[in-house]
């Protein structure tokens, strides 16, 4: 492509649904486009990459913290790089994890290296209409995030009252004057919102892409970590996890479910049971299991579950794999000693 890569910025706190509206546009987008996914995970193994419905989407990952947080900010740098150098896809739709301040994001695509290659077109957030007052009270992401986006999907709007929505499109409003509003079930959404026509006349040229010399590329990316911006440090102080599982049914692995510590904010993994794969989700005290049919080779992810929480769940945890020996602990993740 000649123009512009325009990019479009999915937020939203922890299980609230990002993965599900990807997929919904993936199976829609234009086949005369080429579509890009960036996908940011919080731990030090993704998930969510796997759970992707297609083979042949390029997809890129970077794990080990926030893309706006200076402890991967490098990497992100280096992948816009590739991106805008080697890749040049039509529309790039970044997920970022779901306790990110995204509120950086502007200020990395407008970087000189770049040469206006990127233009930001849509910035979304995705609600979890059940979990989102308990979040919003809790998380200083949840409201960074809401800061930083435009258009607001509630979904999971099955699971809260109308005055629940209500109340969540009030606490909104105090951050916009007038925001976009779509109520959804599993991220149900009139897609044509979000993506181009098809056709390459929708995009705008950019200034000729000469290529970046790796010293540029240094020098660019160390002027920012000299001078980091105050919010570009974790809002919240979360762990990740990872834990094996050694158990050999699902039906002791439930066994865990009611004493896991209440302050986990996340946990997902794969399970299996003989040749059955079951997917394992938890937000917010709200857990569920269910039969898991992978349209990718999970191999290396097969019974491993990561947990997201704050250090004291995290310290819960490790002492309750003690009374389940199958429970395993493999690795914590902590972003700010990899800061």
């Amino acid at each position: 492509m000649s123009g512009t890569t325009n990019v479009i910025l999915v937020t939203g706190f922890l299980g609230c649904g990002k993965t599900t509206f990807l997929n919904r546009i993936i199976k829609i987008f234009p086949k005369d486009l080429k579509l890009m996914i960036l996908m940011n995970e919080f731990g030090e193994i993704g998930l969510d990459g796997t759970l992707i419905e297609s083979n042949e989407l390029e997809i890129l990952e970077i794990s080990k913290g926030s893309i706006f947080c200076v402890c991967v900010k490098t990497d992100f740098i280096r992948s816009l790089n590739e991106i805008a150098q080697s890749i040049k896809p039509d529309v790039l739709i970044i997920e970022s994890t779901g306790v990110a301040n995204p509120s950086d994001l502007k200020k990395d695509l407008k970087l000189s290296i770049f040469r206006n290659r990127f233009k930001l077109s849509e910035q979304i957030c995705l609600i979890d209409a059940d979990c989102f007052e308990d979040a919003y009270g809790t998380f200083v992401s949840v409201e960074k995030q809401i800061e930083s986006s435009t258009l607001f999907i509630i979904n999971k709007k099955d699971l809260a009252s109308s005055r629940t929505i209500s109340r969540i499109k009030n606490i909104i409003k105090k951050h916009h004057p007038s925001p976009e509003f779509f109520e959804t079930t599993y991220a149900d959404v009139p897609l044509e919102r979000f993506i181009p026509r098809e056709g390459k006349d929708v995009f705008q040229e950019a200034s000729d892409m000469v290529p970046i010399l790796p010293d540029q590329l240094e020098q660019a990316i160390n002027r920012l970590l000299e001078n980091p911006d105050p919010d570009s440090t974790p809002p919240d102080r979360l762990l990740s996890a990872v834990y094996s599982w050694g158990g050999n049914n699902i039906e002791s692995f439930k066994k865990i479910l009611p004493v896991l510590p209440e302050q986990l904010v996340r946990a997902k993994g794969f399970l299996t049971q003989d040749d059955t794969i079951f997917l394992f989700n938890l937000v917010m005290g709200r857990k569920n299991i269910e039969v898991y049919s992978p349209k990718k080779d999970i191999g290396p992810l097969l019974n491993r579950v990561i947990f997201i929480g704050p250090p004291e769940a995290i310290d819960l945890l490790d002492k309750l794999s003690r009374d389940f020996p199958d429970l395993i602990k493999k690795s914590v993740f902590d972003p700010m000693e990899n800061n």
